[in-house]
This record gives structure tokens, C-alpha cells and sequence, in this order.
């Protein structure tokens, strides 16, 4: 028997959620064939056979979370040892045994999960029966136990809401650890201001404008396009400026890192945010396209909004948000005139960066805006 275990996915991803498997137990499978595909918190990834062979058991149901090196699959071969990369091993079951098996190293998932939950088989019993997902209750009992009364107050919650809390997985879930995070960690401020963008051609595109105009900005005052490391009370000044550009899906929220972008003109610029947002759509985009940025647009305007309060997420220094443009009465040259108005707001990091440097950022940003 050989047993395959989730393999390291890059970039520090520690888990996946199983999205679709592609295979089945009996099933003669061949080396490279795809097994299953997962969804971590960037991207979904298919994930191949390292062997061939027959296919004796699934670990994990789709839908389920899987850590890295927890047991993905079971391979009835005639050879017991493991090497290579199918790794891990479980005792050989004999007549009288369990049905199920005794693992030596790892967990499935589910198991790991449910490890967690403090529970008695009577109250498991009783969420089973009232249909209650025992991750997703608050446990009031001694000792973090729950309890009868936590099952049947969450029961009666979903009763009134008609449904019952499901929990975040894939980018939802990346995104809620990394906007706690920030909170926990983050201390914010937010200037605000507006941009005259009247002159602007009909057809103007906004996105790259505004990656330009940060792109000046980083070039007049360096220190927000930085990151900083709270623990070392340590600040890092990038001398390239790679842009976080928030995209907004029905999955949560993507933020692909367009690169060097002072360097680049403005068509290669919309050839490569074209791209990344393709991938981002398809689900293929490679975590490397999602790391890195050194600081952040968020053009939340192309749906609503007028001004906000951006999230900063470590190790970055600030975001750079944009809302809706508006047509508002402005004085030109003592004549009240009608003008096309972009609002910004500028969240900074005020461990990092002091508020003397933001507003001459956000100066900056709408000094070339206006040009």
C-alpha cells in the first residue's frame, strides 16, 4: 500500500480545499494523471499522480480542507514501502480490525478538524440530527466543550434566519485572516481629497492613469512605497513599484500585482492587467502574480462609493482608493463651471509613514492626476 499526501503547493500555502476529484477508487490511473483539483487561497490547482496504479482509497470528501502532507490518496500496489514523493504509511489492517484505518502519520481534513471540536458523542449526535455543522458553534461549556444548549441555540438560529452558517473557505477565508490581521496590527489613518480630471480624453483608461500617477508619486515620496516589519520596528524602501491592483469576484477578492510599473508604458501596462485579470477569471493565475506588491489601488468607483476607508494589509504601507467620478460645480477663474471630479482616499500606515509624508503623497498622486 502507498499512501500520497497533499504536496507542498509553493508560497507558503498551507492548505487547500478539495474542489473536484477526477478520479475514483478501482480506478486504474497513470503517472501525471490529474487526481484532483484543489482551491487554496490564490488559485485552483490540479494536482497530478506521482505513479501509476490502482486507486484503493479517497481520504477527503470535495468540499473538505486539506493541509499540506495530510493523506490526499491510498494505491493498492504490491509494494509497501513509500519513496519518492508518495510519502506516509499506515498499518495493514487484520481480521477483527476497524474498517477504518489507523494512521501512523497525518490526518484527513475532516479529521483534523473535527480533532478540534470539544464535543460528547451526545451532543455530536444531536448536531447530526438538528443538522448543525459543530464547527460553526460557539462553544460556551467548562472547557470549551459545547454544549447541549450551544446545539440548540444555534438550531434555533438557523430556524429564524432559515439557513445556518457555512464556513469561509478558499480566498474568502485568506481574505478574513488577512483583513484580521490587519486590523490587529495595522494603525491607520485615511486622508481624503479630490482630483479635477475634466481634461481628461472620453476614453481615458482610469486604472493605468492611476498606476502612472501613483508610479510619480513613489518618485517624490519614496517612503510609502515601502514595507515595514512590525516586529523589528524595521521599514523596507522598494526601489521598483509593483502595484496590488484589487479585483473584485464572486469568490472574494484578488489582488494580482502589476510590476515595475514606473518603467513600463502605458499599452504594456493594460496588456498586462488584461492578463492578470484573465487569469484571476479562469482561476489560473500563479500565487507569485499575487505577492509582492509594495503598495495598493483599489478603483472600487467602477461600481460605488465615493470616499473609504482602504485596508492597509502588511507588510505595505498604504492603498490608494479611488471612487466614483462625480460632475459637481467648481470656481474657475471667479465662473462656476461644471467639472469632472475623482475622489481619493489615502490609507497610511502611521507607524510607518508620518502624516506630513502621506499628504504629500496624496499631493503628488493629484498633482499628476490634474496635469
Amino acid at each position: 500500500m502507498r499512501f500520497f499526501k497533499l504536496p507542498d503547493l509553493g508560497e507558503g500555502i498551507p492548505e487547500a480545499d478539495i474542489v473536484k476529484w477526477h478520479i475514483k477508487p478501482g480506478e486504474q490511473i497513470k503517472e501525471d494523471q490529474i487526481l484532483v483539483s484543489v482551491e487554496t487561497a490564490k488559485a485552483i490547482v490540479e494536482v497530478p499522480s506521482p505513479q501509476s496504479g490502482v486507486i484503493a482509497k479517497l481520504f477527503v470528501n470535495e468540499g473538505d480542507t486539506i493541509h499540506t502532507g495530510e493523506p490526499l490518496v491510498e494505491f493498492a500496489n504490491e509494494e509497501d514501502e513509500d519513496t519518492g514523493t508518495v510519502v506516509g504509511e499506515i498499518k495493514q489492517a487484520t481480521e477483527g480490525d476497524n474498517e477504518e484505518d489507523e494512521f501512523i502519520i497525518g490526518a484527513s481534513p475532516s479529521t483534523s478538524r473535527q480533532a478540534q471540536i470539544r464535543a460528547t458523542p451526545a451532543v455530536r449526535a444531536l448536531a447530526r440530527r438538528l443538522n448543525i455543522d459543530l464547527s460553526t458553534v460557539k462553544a460556551t461549556g467548562a472547557n470549551q466543550f459545547i454544549s447541549t444548549e450551544d446545539v440548540e441555540r444555534a438550531a434555533r438560529l438557523n430556524s429564524i434566519l432559515g439557513s445556518q452558517a457555512e464556513p469561509l473557505t478558499g480566498v474568502r477565508k485568506h481574505m478574513a485572516k488577512n483583513m484580521t490581521l490587519a486590523h490587529q496590527e495595522i494603525v491607520p489613518v485615511t486622508l481624503f481629497d479630490d482630483a479635477d480630471i475634466n481634461h481628461w480624453q472620453p476614453k481615458e483608461d482610469m486604472t493605468i492613469r492611476l498606476v502612472k500617477a501613483l508610479a510619480q508619486a513613489c518618485t517624490i515620496v519614496p517612503h510609502l512605497n515601502a514595507w515595514f516589519d512590525g516586529e523589528r520596528m524595521a521599514r523596507r524602501l522598494h526601489k521598483k513599484v509593483d502595484v496590488g491592483i484589487a479585483v473584485d469576484t464572486p469568490q472574494g477578492l484578488f489582488v494580482p500585482v502589476l510590476r515595475d510599473v514606473a518603467n513600463r508604458d502605458e499599452a504594456d501596462l493594460r496588456k498586462g492587467l488584461n492578463r492578470l485579470r484573465k487569469d484571476v477569471e479562469a482561476r489560473t493565475i500563479p500565487p507569485s502574480e499575487l505577492q509582492g506588491a509594495t503598495l495598493t489601488l483599489s478603483n472600487f468607483g467602477t461600481i460605488s462609493g465615493r470616499y473609504a476607508s482602504p485596508i492597509v494589509v502588511p507588510p505595505t504601507v498604504c492603498i490608494l482608493g479611488t471612487g466614483r467620478v462625480r460632475r459637481e460645480p467648481v470656481a474657475i477663474n471667479n465662473e462656476i463651471v461644471i467639472h469632472k471630479i475623482m475622489p481619493l482616499s489615502l490609507t497610511f500606515d502611521h507607524r510607518a509613514v508620518t502624516g506630513g509624508e502621506a499628504a504629500r503623497f496624496l499631493q503628488a498622486i493629484k498633482t499628476e492626476l490634474e496635469s
